[in-house]
Formats: C-alpha cells, sequence, structure tokens
C-alpha cells in the first residue's frame, strides 16, 4: 500500500488495453477504481480488482453525470481521473473519409473527454486536491496519414488538457496527457495492417509500446508525487516525438 490508498479512481475505457493496465497498478497500490467502460468484459475485469463496473457511454453528458453520481455514491468523490477511453476510426484519405466516422471518432475522443473532465473536475476542486490524464497519442503531435479524425480528436485533447493545466493550476490539481505510439491492444482491430506497420516503422525503438510501460508513467502522474507538474504533454513514443 502507498500515500495513494483509499482515493477514489475514475478509469475510463479501464475494461481492457492502457485503461486495464492503469486500473491494475492503481489497485495494487490501494486505490479504489470505478471503471467507466461499455465493454461487456468491464464486470469480470473489475471483480478481479475489486473495483467498480460502471456502464457508460462518454459521448452522452447525462450518462457521464449518472456515471459520476454511481460512483460517488458507492466510493467516494473521485481525486484520480484517468481518461483513456477512445477510438481510432477507419484509415481513409482526407477526402475519402466517412463523414458518419469522424463525427463518432470526435465524439469519442475529444468530446467524450471534455464530458468526463467536466463532471469530475467541480468535485476535485471543492477538495482542492485531484490529479486528472488524460490519454492523447503521438498521432497528435505529428499526424498519422490515412488517420485525420484520430490524429485531430487527439491533439485536441492535448489542447484541451493545457487549457485546463492552467485553469485549475491555483489547486493542488495536476491536469496531464500522454503522447503514446501504438500498443498492441484491441484498437489494433480498427486499423488496417498498411497503417500498422506504417507506425511500427517510425518508432526507433523498434516495437510497439507495453500497457505496463504506460501505466507506470500514468500512475505517477496521477499520484502525490507528481506535485508540480501540469499542463504538459509526457512522451510515451519511443523516440518517434521530435518535440
Amino acid at each position: 500500500m502507498t500515500e495513494m490508498a483509499g482515493q477514489v479512481a475514475v478509469v475510463t475505457g479501464g475494461a481492457q488495453g492502457i485503461g486495464f493496465a492503469v486500473a491494475e497498478a492503481l489497485a495494487a497500490r490501494g486505490v479504489r477504481i470505478a471503471s467507466w467502460d461499455m465493454d461487456s468484459l468491464n464486470d469480470s475485469a473489475m471483480a478481479g480488482l475489486g473495483g467498480l463496473a460502471v456502464p457508460c457511454d462518454i459521448t452522452d453528458l447525462a450518462a457521464v453525470e449518472a456515471a459520476y453520481r454511481t460512483t460517488c455514491d458507492a466510493l467516494g468523490t473521485p481525486s484520480i481521473l484517468v481518461n483513456s477511453a477512445g477510438i481510432a476510426g477507419p484509415n481513409a484519405p482526407l477526402a475519402e473519409y466517412d463523414i458518419d466516422a469522424w463525427h463518432k471518432v470526435v465524439d469519442v475522443n475529444l468530446n467524450g473527454t471534455f464530458y468526463v473532465n467536466r463532471v469530475v473536475v467541480p468535485g476535485m476542486v471543492a477538495q482542492n486536491y485531484g490529479r486528472i490524464l488524460n490519454v492523447a497519442s503521438v498521432a497528435g503531435k505529428e499526424g498519422n496519414p490515412n488517420a485525420s479524425a484520430y490524429s485531430a480528436s487527439k491533439a485536441a485533447v492535448i489542447g484541451l488538457t493545457k487549457s485546463l493545466g492552467k485553469e485549475l493550476a491555483g489547486h493542488d490539481i495536476a491536469v496531464n496527457c500522454v503522447t503514446p505510439a501504438a500498443a498492441r491492444t484491441r484498437i489494433f482491430d480498427q486499423m488496417s495492417q498498411e497503417h500498422i506497420d506504417y507506425m511500427l516503422s517510425k518508432i526507433p525503438r523498434g516495437r510497439f509500446l507495453e500497457v505496463e510501460e504506460a501505466a507506470k508513467m500514468i500512475v505517477w502522474l496521477v499520484s502525490p508525487e507528481n506535485s508540480f507538474t501540469t499542463g504538459s504533454a509526457m512522451d510515451l513514443s519511443g523516440g518517434r516525438a521530435t518535440y
């Protein structure tokens, strides 16, 4: 157990991938986890961690507000938020990109991140403490060809994070994001093999990110030890990012 023991964390997209790796690492430190996810695996994933599985469509503000009330009633006010839910969308040139797919990617990755932050922040302000981590992407820094919706939405998450970090700098609330290179999770199911190969070719480390590696950085960023860094985009790109 650590100084994080007893805190309440909301992890969106906690049923698998980076979200589950973070939930697992936080639970090992005595943090009480509420996973907000639409995935059918959420119940079994959280049962193994002793956490709370909350069905939640983050693109629906009313659903996010209901998930927050459920979490507060069951566990208490969250002091940690890890916003990991996201989708890749299809791969296609911008001029051919499906309009409905564009709106869905932006709705999940950007609007969903906004809604979750919007709902959770007031409770953190009231207790003058909180740690927020939004999962962006190196694609938001550099742009991936044939992934305009994903790249644009993740760039917007970086901007949102920097803005909110400055807004809350007068409180003991740190707001940061990470910009990972690709990790081999179920999000690959949404991508063409050509696009997967392209992403791997851009990583100087020569391999994909492991979700446990992402979790280690994220857990530090949402811990009390991170008492100064806020409004930042922390690199997890294996050497790809140029800034």
